[in-house]
């Protein structure tokens, strides 16, 4: 990260003062309300969330606010926040075969156990303008169905049943779970890392490499297992209590990506796995992880590093959009010392340049 520079104090507070003007905009207009940002720019909230890695609603909207809609801004700014707050320790492994669904699909099988459940999506909208939502016209209820006990068994189980996929790994419970937050990253990476290091990934950025996978620099040929939303249970263990305390609820999207895989020395044709799990409703964001995921795993199971979402150090170091904004935006700070002396360089080269020039031509006019 870059260190601020001190500059014309004054200049600064008044710049300071211009920002909030700007930011509240026409005063006839009236002022946003955190809550309108959380309820009715919901998505939004959910990417500031997941890429600030820190689950608090209004503190998203908060940000949303304060960055005037800049969405790395906003994301910056709940970074910063987060690192002042305290750490009362970890929770236990959320688990999402238990999560409350309110959307479930799958591209690999219609008829699902426990069913699809399409939510609220828009795969199948038309991408049309609607006039009426600058009218202010309220829009119908959605129809609801009963609510189901059939169970939601997941894709990739069902593959496993027909030994058609790779194991999902036995992890033993004891084993210390990395924290990026914490720790510096060292390469290469173990997978809980890398994939918390995805989990709060700038969405565009995974978006990108995904694609690069889809059109053959990874052979990568995904299908989607499954795609998941809803609220999960969080639990903490206390020491003193023989039982986990619940602490609430959050609303996260899964995506099980099922990747062809030829084979190996080691393993026989199957289905191999990608990964990804993000807070929110952030559809776009868990699949370009599980495909990033997928493409990572390279090296273990025995595939050629030929491309750049294969190559751990690269995507890792240049996916996370605080970094970047800070190495890009710091260039327009203050550099005024550097650059005069690179400027007296470039002018002591041209100068020298020009005299073996001169020079050159000097001795092909004497002979």
């Amino acid at each position: 990260m870059y260190v601020a520079v001190k500059g014309g104090e004054a200049a600064i507070r008044n710049a300071h003062k211009l920002l909030a003007d700007r930011r509240r905009g026409d005063r006839s207009v009236p002022a946003l309300r955190l809550d309108q940002i959380v309820e009715q720019l919901a998505l939004g909230v959910d990417r500031v969330m997941a890429e600030g890695s820190l689950y608090d609603t209004e503190l998203a909207a908060l940000a949303i606010t304060q960055a005037r809609g800049d969405m790395i801004e906003a994301v910056f700014l709940v970074r910063a926040f987060r690192t002042t707050l305290p750490r009362f320790g970890y929770t236990c492994a959320a688990d999402t075969a238990e999560m409350l669904v309110e959307r479930r699909i799958s591209a690999t099988y219609k008829d699902l156990p426990g069913g699809q459940l399409l939510g609220p999506t828009f795969d199948y909208t038309h991408r049309l303008l609607e006039p009426e939502l600058a009218a202010g016209i309220e829009p119908e209820n959605a129809e609801t169905r009963e609510t189901s006990d059939e169970a939601m068994p997941r894709v990739t189980d069902i593959l496993a049943n027909e030994d058609l996929i790779e194991s999902d790994g036995d992890v033993a419970q004891d084993k210390p779970v990395a924290d990026i937050s914490r720790e510096p990253l060292e390469f290469p990476l173990q997978r809980d890392a890398r994939l918390q290091a995805l989990a709060r990934g700038d969405e565009g950025f995974l978006l990108a490499l995904a694609y690069s996978t889809q059109r053959g620099y990874a052979r990568s040929h995904p299908f989607v297992g499954e795609i998941r939303i809803g609220e999960v249970d969080l639990e903490l263990e206390v020491p003193e209590l023989p039982f986990p305390v619940p602490l609430g609820r959050i609303r996260v999207t899964e995506c099980q990506m099922v990747n062809q895989f030829k084979g190996s020395a080691k393993a026989p044709p199957q289905f191999t796995r990608g990964y990804g799990l993000v807070f929110g409703q952030s559809e776009r964001k868990a699949m370009a992880m599980s495909l990033c995921d997928r493409a990572l795993r390279a090296t273990e199971l025995g595939e050629d590093v030929v491309a750049a979402a294969q190559d751990e150090e690269f995507v890792i170091s240049h996916s996370d959009n605080v970094q970047a904004t800070g190495f890009v935006e710091h260039l327009k700070l203050p550099h005024y010392v550097d650059f005069q002396a690179e400027l007296d360089l470039v002018r002591r080269m041209r100068a020298e340049a020009e005299a073996r020039a001169n020079d050159s031509e000097h001795w092909e006019a004497a002979e």
